[in-house]
């Protein structure tokens, strides 16, 4: 293979890598800014990350609708959900 395709190829990859990180990047920037975690709406097997009780560490392991378990939503729709915050769900857990 000629150097000159051994560095156009070298180039094209670290290229593509770099617009992936961008990309993953901007998804996040926007996830935190447009939406917030609603807790108590998620129904089983549809939370986004883990439990704020600890009971599981990943997204879809819900079992059932409960205070500790979330969802993201667009911010400011939370409570016309019927959802609540961190410290809400915190308190509904101790009931």
């Amino acid at each position: 293979m000629s150097q000159t395709r051994v560095v156009s190829s070298a180039f094209a990859a670290v290229f593509a890598l770099g617009l992936v990180g961008h990309a993953a990047a901007a998804d996040d920037m926007s996830g935190g800014k447009n939406k917030e975690k609603c807790y108590g709406i998620a129904k089983a097997g549809q939370n986004d990350c883990a439990s704020l009780s600890g009971s599981h560490s990943c997204a879809g392991q819900s079992t059932k609708v409960s205070p500790d378990e979330w969802k993201y939503v667009a911010k400011g729709t939370c409570k016309s959900m019927k959802g609540m915050s961190a410290d809400e769900a915190k308190m509904a857990m101790k009931k």
